[in-house]
């Protein structure tokens, strides 16, 4: 049964709010911002129809306060919740506040959004669907334990060991020797438990010569599940993606198909729906290919997909929300473009630290193939409690 969204409240700021609004406003669909007062004059609240304060500067205090959200849509009498990417995207708690509410999700199930999230629970759902996992050792409590895996499976150092509850590149230790090994599980745990709030980790074998390809995968409520192809962001610092491209350069045609479908066996496995990235690391020494995990919400790098396939990614998601179906089955999907994203954080170039203030003079390239979406205007201020990202 499909139902028609009135009014979106973008439970977001700066690019990420943009970005929906654009399509929102092509689509006719009035939105509601929401600001926190250091975010008062952004640009976002001056795109919105509407906008709603919800509190001060620390993020725990608005765009991580799911009362204040629930609240705001109410007031400004949405009656559907977009939750962009980064801050509530990815918590199944507030879906489900949202839906309780009487209001719209715009995005998966929460109980989806909740499996995922758990590493274990997703590395368990991939080894089911038969996609191939990374070799290691889940719900790990102490070296020893570690040490016992590596001389039974024959591996050798470096490995990695991830928050089983992180995600978007938090939440790792690379550790290169047995030395490291004690300090490092212990600095993992407590590091877990102080980003999370959740001490499990997990242990994996390191891939050397990695390469990341993710899938984007659009679902809808009637079981069609489709992919659009794959991007690379291999480049990264810090574990944080700098540029994406697609289609990826690292892998063929056949390589490129196997993985494609792959992701699509996962998500039907699960049961999947709205737009989702299967993300996978490439061995580029031994051509093969592990899952890492799955994102369960629109990614920064969406726009390389949508360029090259034409598909507006966060329209699909308004369309799944309203219970319509996919508009198009996997074989109108043909990619024949290349496009390639750089994101624009607002850093110092001697040390790549957050930089913030006043932009004083701005100027976008314009021309056929550019693409800007901008979470800024000359003048605007960067205030320093948020994320850096402003422009892509």
């Amino acid at each position: 049964m499909t139902k028609k969204i009135n009014k979106i409240l973008i439970a977001n700021r700066g690019v990420t709010a943009v970005r929906i609004m654009h399509t929102c406003r092509d689509r006719k669909i009035p939105t509601t911002a929401v600001y926190s007062t250091p975010d008062r004059l952004s640009h976002h609240v001056f795109m919105a129809d509407s906008a709603v304060h919800i509190g001060e500067a620390p993020p725990a205090e608005s765009y991580l306060n799911m009362e204040k959200m629930i609240a705001a849509a109410i007031q400004s009498s949405s009656d559907a919740v977009h939750p962009g990417w980064g801050f509530l995207a990815e918590n199944h708690k507030f879906a489900q506040m949202v839906i309780d509410a009487g209001l719209t999700w715009i995005g998966p199930p929460p109980e989806v959004i909740s499996a995922l999230g758990d590493k274990i629970q997703a590395k368990i759902l991939a080894q089911k669907a038969n996609v191939p996992t990374i070799p290691g050792l889940m719900d790990v409590v102490s070296a020893e334990q570690i040490k016992k895996w590596m001389k039974a499976d024959k591996v050798a150092f470096p490995i990695m060991i991830k928050a089983v509850a992180g995600g978007g590149g938090r939440g790792m230790v690379k550790v290169e020797n047995k030395d490291q090994l004690s300090q490092a599980v212990s600095q993992a745990r407590s590091e877990a438990m102080k980003s999370f709030g959740d001490e499990r980790i997990l242990v994996e074998k390191y891939i050397e010569r990695g390469r990341h390809i993710e899938v984007q995968i659009v679902g809808d409520e009637q079981g069609n599940i489709v992919h659009l192809y794959e991007r690379e962001c291999t480049i990264q610092r810090r574990n944080q993606k700098i540029i994406e491209e697609a289609p990826s350069p690292s892998i063929d045609e056949d390589l490129r198909k196997e993985i494609c479908f792959t992701a699509i066996r996962l998500m039907r496995e699960i049961g999947y729906s709205s737009a989702g990235t299967v993300e996978f690391i490439f061995d580029s020494s031994t051509k093969k290919y592990y899952f890492l995990e799955v994102n369960t919400r629109l990614q920064v790098e969406h726009g390389v997909t949508e360029l090259i396939t034409g598909v507006d990614i966060v329209g699909i998601l308004l369309d799944v929300a309203e219970g319509k179906k996919l508009p198009f089955k996997q074989a109108d999907i043909h990619p024949n473009r290349w496009a390639l994203e750089v994101r624009l954080n607002a850093e110092d170039p001697k040390n790549f630290s957050p930089s913030f203030g006043t932009i004083t003079r701005l100027q976008v390239p314009q021309g056929p193939g550019v693409r800007i979406a901008a979470g800024v205007y000359e003048g605007a201020d960067i205030p320093p409690y948020y994320d850096s990202l402003f422009m892509l």
